[in-house]
């Protein structure tokens, strides 16, 4: 099987997930389909090999989980009922097979997995890390240098991001622990 047919199901889940996330009743049900398309965009960029992305994605996506399931938790939500609006659903199908379509010619139109354009590769920024790395930086190792060197400002941000995420998680759990403390008083 190839990465296409991967991909593809990939993009059929994450458009089943985004559907279920805007037409469910249930709030909860919303933010668990919400989570679910996060984690299939972090397995996306796993196949698009960006490791760093999916990493920072799933960093991100569990601590907003954590967020929104606690903030849904304990609240009613009322379903309203009505009539179905077959021209709206009219248009969301439509612009999810247009999507579909668009992912499916955009995903074959990659090169096969792991096939180098000749070009590109004799071009390519990675040939003048590994060639100049160790005497520009320092460090015989190429993976820290290019984090630590050539994409310093890039790994800041992702760890800024991460940073950011979990104190505000801690932030939003540790002051609901603090409002509990004070009415057991």
């Amino acid at each position: 099987m190839g990465i296409e047919l991967y991909l593809l199901i990939l993009l059929v889940f994450l458009i089943i997930g985004a559907i279920i996330a805007v037409e469910t009743k249930n709030l909860l049900s919303s933010v668990i389909a919400v989570g679910a398309i996060g984690f299939g965009l972090s397995i996306a960029f796993l196949f698009l090999r960006a490791p760093d992305l999916a990493i920072v994605q799933i960093a991100v996506e569990v601590v907003l989980l954590i967020f929104l399931i606690r903030a849904t938790i304990g609240r009613d939500v009322v379903p309203t009922k009505g009539h179905i609006h077959w021209a709206g659903l009219l248009v969301i199908c439509l612009l999810t097979a247009g999507f579909f379509a668009f992912g499916t010619f955009a995903f074959r139109s990659l090169n096969e997995f792991g096939t180098p354009i000749i070009a590109a590769v004799e071009a390519a920024p990675s040939n003048k890390y590994i060639a100049d790395g160790l005497k520009q930086t320092g460090s015989a190792n190429i993976v820290t240098s290019v984090l630590l060197d050539y994409r310093a400002y890039d790994t800041l941000g992702e760890a800024t991001v991460l940073f950011a995420a979990v104190l505000g998680a801690l932030a939003v759990l540790r002051g609901r622990a603090w409002s509990k403390r004070g009415k057991d008083k």
